[in-house]
């Protein structure tokens, strides 16, 4: 029964996210909430925060799990965790959302976006999520006490929403990236009997696998900082109510990379690095070139890469490398953690 509970939590999450995603791409060309596709030569506007019929979708999977398992299976010994796992991904959601209307270009400045976010950690604080024990490599075995859900679990949320939303810019991208990650750790949180877990991460899994029907090449839809900054959120949570930390962060080795690449550069001063952009310079045909005479950040070295191996390299190309390199991680961890 537990199963057929998860299955229709999250068929739930992706019907609701498949069909209210295409009325809001209309209600945000009516209003205006659109932005430019730049890796396509003619730049078309583009519907944007897709991030509300997701968390949308997200949602109403999540309170169905609940409602059912509250009054019908008479269990509520997990949902004061769920219930702040979800505040904390809205509060971030909203941060998004202010981000997502200011302007990719005029929205939060650098410094504010980690402030702000940490915000979105106090639900996950104040109910003292996870285990303060944890194993780390050399050290050992490590108790963090207090400190856990006063250092380990802001810095965690906010690392986590910050850091997904670095790697993006490519039709599906984001969605992509999403699925991958939340589905592997709900598979992982699933192999450890932690279902109401496993049911969190999928059920996001779900509500990015309906979004990318809009979303995927050529994009109908962006998912905006209101998408990114919540999946990065929850990937956070899902890793620290299951005990995932460890996974989580290997698979985040992709955004780490795109972290250190233009912070190591030797050709740019570190004010012009951080003013570099993800998106390839289009061509007439539909293919990308490099925007800059060297690599500043995991979606040039996906299309150097491409270049080099075919001669040319298409927006789509870019996003499929860089999903093989996060399934090679998830194999990996397959193997050699589970």
């Amino acid at each position: 029964m537990v199963d057929v509970l998860l299955f229709v939590s999250l068929g739930i999450s992706f019907v609701v996210t498949y069909l209210l995603t295409p009325k809001w791409i209309n209600i945000a060309h009516q209003n205006g909430i659109t932005g430019k596709d730049m890796n396509k030569y003619d730049n078309p506007v583009v519907a944007e925060m897709g991030g509300l019929p997701v968390n949308a979708g997200f949602l109403a999977g999540v309170f169905v799990y609940i409602a059912l398992n509250t009054f019908y299976f008479k269990s509520t010994t997990y949902n004061l965790y769920i219930l702040a796992a979800i505040s904390s991904c809205m509060i971030i959601m909203i941060v998004g959302m202010l981000d997502d209307i200011l302007g990719w270009k005029k929205g939060l400045k650098q410094w504010q976006k980690p402030l702000l976010t940490l915000v979105a950690a106090f639900p996950m604080m104040v109910v003292n999520a996870g285990e303060s024990s944890m194993v780390l490599p050399i050290v050992g075995n490590v108790d963090f006490g207090v400190l856990y859900p006063l250092i380990v679990i802001p810095f965690g949320i906010a690392g986590a929403a910050n850091g997904f939303n670095i790697l993006a810019g490519y039709n599906g991208l984001e969605g992509g990236m999403g699925v991958l990650i939340l589905g592997f750790l709900g598979f992982a949180a699933w192999q450890t009997d932690s279902g109401w877990v496993a049911m969190l991460a999928l059920a996001m899994a779900f509500s990015l696998l309906a979004f990318l029907k809009y979303n995927w090449y050529p994009a109908k839809i962006f998912p905006g900082d209101s998408l990114s900054y919540s999946v990065g959120a929850l990937i956070a949570c899902v890793a620290i109510l299951g005990n995932l930390e460890k996974i989580a962060v290997i698979l985040f080795i992709p955004y780490f990379i795109d972290f250190i690449i233009p912070a190591v550069s030797p050709f740019l001063s570190k004010e012009q690095t951080f003013k570099t952009e993800a998106f390839g310079k289009p061509n007439k045909d539909g293919t990308l070139e490099l925007p800059y005479p060297h690599i500043y950040g995991m979606e040039h070295l996906a299309l150097w890469s491409v270049k080099k191996i075919k001669g040319k390299c298409y927006e789509k190309e870019v996003t499929y490398f860089l999903f093989g390199v996060e399934i090679i991680i998830m194999l990996l961890v397959y193997l050699f953690m589970l």
